[in-house]
C-alpha cells in the first residue's frame, strides 16, 4: 500500500483536485486498492472548508466527485504516516521540508517532477485559470501514477 499526500496552500483548490485526480487514474488502472490518497494544507486558513466550487464543478465536468472533502492541515506527524508528499509549487515544499524538520527519507517532490516539465502548478484561486491547473494536474498525477507502476 502506497500512501500519497498532496499538499498545497489552502487545500481546496490545487491539491484536492490532485487528490481526486489521482483517486481517478488509480481507480481507472485497477489498483485503488494499491493506494491511499489524500490531501492537506500548509496554512490554516482554510481549514474545514470544502473544495472551492470551481474547483468541484471542473471535477464534476470530468465525472469526479470530491462530495466530503474538507481541508485539513499538514501536520508534523503525518511524515511517518505517508509515503509521499507531493506539492504543488517551491513554497508548499519549503513549508513540507520545515514542518517536518528536513526530509530524511526523501519524501517531498513536486507534482510537476513527474512530467517533461518540472515547475510550479499555478495556483487558480490567483490565476483564475482552472483549465491550466487541471491540465498540470492531470500530467503531473498520471506521470506519477507511470512512475510507480512503471508502465
Amino acid at each position: 500500500m502506497t500512501k500519497i499526500l498532496f499538499v498545497c496552500h489552502g487545500n481546496i483548490c490545487r491539491s484536492p483536485m490532485a487528490e481526486f485526480v489521482m483517486k481517478d487514474l488509480v481507480e481507472k488502472a485497477g489498483l485503488a486498492d494499491e493506494f491511499t490518497i489524500a490531501s492537506a494544507a500548509t496554512s490554516t486558513e482554510e481549514i474545514g472548508n470544502p473544495v472551492y466550487p470551481p474547483v468541484r464543478q471542473l471535477l464534476a465536468r470530468h465525472g469526479i466527485s470530491c462530495a466530503g472533502k474538507t481541508a485539513r492541515q499538514l501536520q508534523r506527524g503525518d511524515y511517518a504516516a505517508w509515503d509521499l508528499f507531493i506539492g504543488m509549487d517551491m513554497a508548499n515544499l519549503r513549508n513540507m521540508t520545515r514542518l517536518f524538520g528536513g526530509d530524511p527519507e526523501g519524501k517531498v517532490h513536486a507534482l510537476l517532477d513527474y512530467t517533461h516539465r518540472p515547475g510550479e502548478v499555478a495556483d487558480p484561486w490567483y490565476t483564475g485559470d482552472f483549465e491550466s491547473t487541471w491540465r498540470d494536474v492531470v500530467e503531473g498525477c498520471t506521470g506519477l501514477l507511470q512512475s510507480m507502476t512503471h508502465t
